[in-house]
């Protein structure tokens, strides 16, 4: 059985929907068990938690973008994990990333190149998105990586959205796809 565990802060509820949709795909590979560990607003996990992270195949890391990287909430994790980084407990498991902000744009690559760093710390093997964009003038929001992001996962929710809302279609669609290939690497 391959083990994914999907380790991610939600601040407004917008990057909780992604994450489901990242498990939701890589629960559609035979024989993945997926953990969803959503951050508590104090950035604490549980024992369980740090336990099933140890015992993943993959660490997929995700949070909103907030002023150009990730929540507070993920970065205590993140300082947290020098825990299992002393013994590379982690080390050669796949890894993975994905965050949402309120613009196109949003500085969120800063925060994938915050999860790249992460998993390089603790000696994993980096698995990006592998789909191509939808760049031409017929593609928008509904088409698979109209965001572009090759790296991570990227998703947008305005500011005024409610998480019902944002996150949606393309953005979705491709955490689902991310998900997968994720699942499909980690068990190979």
């Amino acid at each position: 059985m391959t083990k994914v565990a999907i380790v991610y802060y939600s601040g407004y509820g917008h990057t909780d929907v992604q994450a489901k949709a990242v498990a939701e795909g890589a629960k559609g590979v035979d024989g993945t068990e997926v953990n969803l560990l959503k951050l508590p607003d104090d950035g604490e996990l549980d024992d369980a938690a740090w336990a099933a992270l140890d015992a993943a195949d993959a660490i997929v890391y995700g949070s909103p973008t907030y002023m150009g990287g990730p929540a507070w909430q993920f970065k205590r994790f993140a300082d947290a994990s020098s825990k299992p980084w002393f013994t590379q407990n982690w080390k050669d498991k796949i890894a993975g990333g994905f965050t949402t902000s309120a613009t196109v744009n949003g500085d969120k690559f800063s925060t994938i190149q915050y999860f790249i760093t992460l998993s390089q710390q603790h000696g994993q093997l980096w698995c990006g998105v592998g789909l191509m964009p939808s760049n031409t003038k017929a593609d928008g929001p509904e088409k698979l990586n109209w965001t572009g992001g090759y790296s991570g996962l990227l998703a947008i929710a305005p500011s005024d959205s409610a998480p019902e809302e944002y996150p949606t279609g393309g953005d979705l669609d491709t955490a689902r796809a991310y998900g997968k290939r994720l699942a499909e690497v980690a068990s190979r």
